[in-house]
């Protein structure tokens, strides 16, 4: 009795932070070498497809538009974000690096959080210049200018830095003097300030309003700028109009797709039924590393500009040997 109220004194009067923590990962995962091998190729290929469209959008003068200010910044966040997750997992688990300390532990779910909500908040700005460009045409280019989206890009980085410092900064007012071992395959937010053994309750309630800032409410926004956006189309445009307008929403509509719906719907199920170990950390994985592999490779193919630009080495490549056949 004595040893325990010492030990719960202790943990009222000090912070007990470890040297590291343990990443549990995956439970007995049958061909698991095949998946991290797979996830090595994911990030190879995300690397390659992202950096070849910031490469296109910088050196190619024409895309030097608002919009396409907003796509490199897409670009940017998913080759950071995938860089920040997929490295570490492959070395944690294929090398068996299991081991963290505690420092780089919070850097790890900074990051990793971090970049995330700027993609989601990046696919909330698209949604901005589609809806003025459908609902506002004749106002386009006075709304939707160069200042205008470095300013609300601006504003994405600096709520997304506000909101994920808060989450993983709080984790310095808990004690860990129970359990080490963070049942993730990264230092996630949640499977980490659970390990506390005073109380984490504020940390769950920044939590909650982290995830509705970064997740639910953006995502809200979207369906909102596509509601008013088929008002519009309903009301001004009819037949082969309509369609147009809609072509140019595709794109950012698969994209809201593949990063929005994935997460939202392993939340919930998170919550409302019970997921086993491997398939909820499997699941967050590909949520986490599919949407930058495939953003590039939709961008570049459903839409018209980039499209053109790689095309044009090929038909100019034609063109000089039909004048060399002559």
């Amino acid at each position: 009795m004595e040893k325990e109220k010492k030990q719960r004194s202790l943990t009222n009067s000090t912070f007990v932070r470890p040297e590291q923590f343990y990443i549990s990962g995956f439970h007995d995962f049958p061909h698991g070498t095949y998946f991290y091998i797979f996830l090595c190729f994911v990030y190879i290929m995300t690397v390659f497809g992202n950096v070849v469209l910031l490469l296109i959008i910088l050196l190619v003068r024409s895309l030097h538009t608002p919009k396409y200010m907003i796509v490199f910044n897409l670009a940017l966040t998913d080759l950071c974000g995938s860089t920040a997750l997929i490295p570490k997992v492959l070395d944690t688990f294929l090398f068996e690096n299991r081991y963290i300390s505690y420092e780089a532990c919070l850097s790890y779910m900074f990051f990793v959080l971090f970049f995330g909500s700027v993609q989601s908040w990046t696919l909330v700005t698209m949604s901005f210049d589609r809806f003025v460009a459908i609902c506002f045409p004749l106002h386009y280019h006075k709304v939707v200018t160069k200042s205008a989206v470095a300013v609300m890009l601006l504003f994405v980085w600096l709520l997304s830095l506000s909101v994920i410092s808060s989450l993983a900064g709080l984790i310095n007012r808990l004690s860990f003097c129970n359990s080490l071992v963070i049942q993730s395959f990264f230092c996630d937010h949640g499977p980490v300030f659970r390990l506390a053994c005073n109380s984490y309750l504020l940390n769950h309630y920044v939590a909650i309003f982290g995830a509705f800032i970064m997740l639910f409410f953006p995502f809200f926004l979207i369906a909102l700028t596509y509601f008013f956006i088929g008002l519009a189309l309903k009301r001004i445009a009819k037949g082969k109009e309509r369609l147009k307008a809609l072509k140019t929403c595709t794109s950012h509509l698969i994209l809201v797709t593949i990063f929005f719906i994935p997460l939202i719907s392993t939340n919930i199920t998170a919550f409302a039924t019970y997921f086993t170990p491997n398939t909820r950390m499997i699941n967050s994985t590909l949520t986490h590393t599919i949407p930058p592999l495939l953003d590039p490779i939709i961008y570049t193919l459903k839409t018209e500009e980039m499209l053109t630009i790689i095309k044009r080495p090929y038909k100019t490549f034609e063109s000089n040997k039909k004048r060399i056949k002559l």
